[in-house]
């Protein structure tokens, strides 16, 4: 089975690198940055183009939900297996007469971050049941957890990952730049953060819940937000809000 990735950004870097790992062969990297498509290809020892995309029986689309489309345009082969990796996308906005489907990694990738491949979740939906064991099969040679998802739960699933993912480390963000005001070593507050983590391991979020607001400590509260204005003010009072609103205080 001939795959290419089509990409050249986080998603498509780590893709490439953990198909190399499993000695899964890839064909080609394809993509417009040819700058980062040398460095993928020189460390992965991968043949890349940025303007022949080769013959190939799966294409694997790794790139923004804005370029999904119009990347998917390019692929003018009609018997062959096409795959975004997008969250929040159906797999009928790939613009072409292939089969469809999608290869959703629920993960945040940076290409500096090593990752657990192995422990990466990947939801499944295909057209058929035939492409349905051809991506099962893959993905569960990269991984231990693969289930089929259609597009209305993996909503759900990419909404779920802005929530426990992105807005989490927005936190960590406005945080830095508090603890940067102050000159106090952000560092120091990383233990605190592991634990955070490590807890929800163990007890449910919600059980898990401490600080200020679930405590209704007014004192606190409005001690805090005197030491804070605009925007960080604003996410401090909305936070606040939505603890002491899940709690009933």
């Amino acid at each position: 089975m001939q795959i290419v990735i089509i990409g050249s950004g986080n998603v498509a870097y780590h893709m490439a690198k953990v198909f190399s790992l499993k000695k899964i062969p890839l064909m080609q990297i394809f993509g417009r940055n040819g700058e980062e498509l040398k460095k993928i290809s020189e460390e992965l020892h991968i043949p890349y183009s940025t303007e022949q995309l080769a013959d190939a029986d799966v294409y694997i689309i790794c790139v923004s939900d804005n370029s999904v489309e119009g990347v998917s345009k390019m692929i003018t082969k009609k018997d062959c297996l096409v795959a975004h990796t997008s969250g929040s996308l159906p797999k009928e906005i790939l613009a072409g007469e292939y089969r469809k489907s999608s290869f959703y990694p629920l993960q945040t990738f940076s290409k500096s971050k090593k990752l657990e491949y192995e422990k990466i979740p990947f939801f499944i939906e295909t057209e058929t049941e035939t492409d349905k064991k051809i991506l099962f099969d893959l993905a569960s040679r990269i991984s231990e957890h693969v289930m089929e998802s259609d597009h209305e739960k993996r909503k759900y699933i990419h909404l779920t990952a802005v929530f426990a993912c992105n807005f989490v480390n927005h936190l960590f963000a406005r945080a830095k730049e508090i603890s940067d005001s102050q000159e106090i070593p952000f560092d120091y507050f990383l233990p605190l953060i592991d634990e955070t983590v490590k807890k929800i391991y163990e007890i449910e979020p919600k059980a898990a819940q401490t600080g200020p607001a679930v405590r209704n400590d007014v004192r606190v509260l409005e001690l805090h937000e005197k030491l804070l204005k605009d925007e960080s003010l604003d996410i401090y009072k909305t936070m606040n809000h939505s603890i002491q609103k899940m709690y009933e205080l």
